[in-house]
């Protein structure tokens, strides 16, 4: 009988003792600790011996029965089929029922929403067998990281949901400390094929304490606005706060407006300048979206590209962007300025459209412009992650039309020069990461000069974005990048703006005498 105690008042006498066994005995949550955190400890019962001895024996074969019928339900519970992890309606139930027992013992549990970022993506790039063998390795990275009795499932495509056994005290640093031991083990390289990759996570959480209904769809719920909050941070760990559930009411009325918004053309198109190194010259402007809210004013991408994205509205933002700056384009002239070319963002939805090269050749009829007025941006992250050839088809269709190709963000994609080659790219956008204080950081310029000097073999032009200060200017300029674009130069601004801002700019216009560094 060691490790078996059961406390009971003195003197209590049999019948007491009796439903206070069969009470004990319909308390399931004791089970889920294991013999290890049953606390029962014996005093005199009546006057006779015999009937203490019954008692515990009575009392410890019942709890082995109990506990191995509730293993044998386990087992006998269905399991999701790609990871045999329990299914998300057994986790409710226990989860439920661990509440509700954990208010009358005061003990707290937790729940934590652990998700893949962009495993959308990953999928699109290694296969839907790859994503499957992803999820498993994650499972069992997770599970190895949990308790016996803590319980794990999957709740949807790199998503995954678990739940901690009461304890009496779980206060917040044992949640953050699980959590980056969980987030480490996740991040960890991933045997896929013959390679080896890495994903990154997000995780939230939930103790039992922050909220004040007792239910496990309050709790999992405000886990998953953690969760979402340390997404929308890049890939970190958020512990569940009140002020979570005000922010998550404004961004849904901000999506549900976001949605609406460009039917009711309140996306419209501002206009960064770009300016050559050499003559200091215009030499073209980026077209970017903004949100003409009719509540809040201006607000930037950030705001509502989640929300575009989700409701799969990218592509029609695409063609509201192409068609506003190739309206643009025809005004300029029309004002007596020749803008070589504006840049118009298309994401990889889009750049897989099988009809987008003849919907763009239509356009430019149609405003009467030769294909070279327009720049086409495509990501280096979408070329790197280009599975197929559809992407490539398109845009080196649009580049044989005549268009230009601009391949943004240059430097934070991974895009081998193989990859680069397959595709008819004109230049080369340097990402900000390089650009930020390159005038005071030598690494920085030997980046840069060495991203010049690869784009120039490969007969690209390059544009170093994000230049903010005069000095970021003068080295760029220095280096060899060809143009330049940032808020050093000018603000993206409203169309009305542009051509104010660029008979300015020629009026002080003083062209660079730069020596460039060899």
């Amino acid at each position: 009988m060691k490790g078996l105690a059961m406390r009971f008042p003195f003197r209590m006498d049999q019948d007491a003792a009796l439903a206070r066994l069969k009470w004990l005995q319909q308390r399931p949550e004791i089970l889920w600790f294991g013999f290890s955190a049953l606390c029962l400890s014996a005093y005199a019962i009546g006057d006779d011996p015999l009937v203490l001895a019954a008692l515990l024996v009575t009392f410890g074969i019942s709890c082995l029965i109990l506990r191995k019928s509730t293993v044998r339900n386990r087992k006998r519970s269905p399991s999701d089929s790609l990871t045999g992890l329990r299914p998300p309606e057994v986790i409710s139930e226990v989860g439920e029922k661990w509440l509700t027992n954990g208010a009358e013992t005061q003990r707290e549990l937790a729940c934590f929403v652990v998700v893949m970022d962009n495993f959308a993506e990953f999928k699109a790039k290694y296969g839907e067998t790859a994503g499957q063998q992803a999820q498993r390795t994650i499972a069992s990275r997770i599970l190895r990281g949990l308790r016996e009795d803590d319980m794990l499932t999957r709740i949807g495509d790199g998503e995954f949901m678990f739940i901690l056994t009461p304890v009496r005290h779980l206060d917040l640093e044992i949640c953050v400390q699980l959590a980056s031991r969980l987030k480490a083990a996740i991040e960890m390289a991933l045997p896929i094929d013959a390679t080896t990759v890495r994903v990154t996570a997000s995780i939230g959480f939930c103790r039992s304490d922050q909220i004040a209904v007792k239910k496990f769809e309050i709790l999992s719920k405000a886990a998953t606005l953690a969760m979402e909050d340390a997404r929308r941070s890049g890939g970190s760990i958020r512990a569940y706060a009140p002020d979570l559930d005000e922010k998550e009411r404004s961004r849904n009325k901000l999506s549900s407006e976001a949605a609406k918004a460009l039917k009711l053309d309140q996306i419209i198109a501002w206009y960064q300048p770009q300016i050559s190194n050499e003559t200091g010259a215009v030499t073209g402007f980026e077209a970017l979206a903004r949100w003409k809210h009719p509540e809040r004013g201006i607000l930037s991408p950030f705001e509502f590209m989640d929300t575009l994205t989700e409701t799969g509205q990218l592509e029609d933002l695409a063609d509201v962007m192409l068609k506003q700056a190739l309206h643009a384009q025809m005004n300029w002239e029309k004002s007596g300025f020749s803008v070589p070319h504006v840049g118009v963002n298309f994401a990889g939805e889009e750049l897989r459209n099988p009809m987008l090269v003849e919907k763009i050749h239509w356009e430019l009829d149609r405003f009467d412009l030769a294909p070279n007025r327009i720049a086409i941006e495509v990501l280096e992250t979408v070329i790197a992650d280009a599975a197929d050839g559809a992407i490539a088809r398109n845009v080196n269709g649009l580049a044989n039309l005549g268009c230009y190709i601009d391949l943004d963000d240059f430097g934070t994609g991974h895009a081998s020069i193989s990859s680069i080659r397959r595709f008819a790219v004109s230049r080369l956008k340097i990402d900000r990461s390089f650009v930020m204080k390159v005038d005071k950081d030598p690494e920085q310029q030997k980046l840069v000069a060495a991203i010049v000097t690869m784009a120039e073999r490969l007969g690209m032009e390059t544009l170093a974005e994000g230049v903010e200060t005069a000095g970021e200017h003068a080295m760029l300029t220095q280096l060899g990048c060809g143009h330049v674009q940032g808020y050093g130069i000018a603000r993206p601004m409203p169309f009305d703006q542009t051509i104010p801002w660029m008979r300015e700019h020629a009026a002080s216009q003083v062209a660079p005498q730069v020596l460039r560094i060899q």
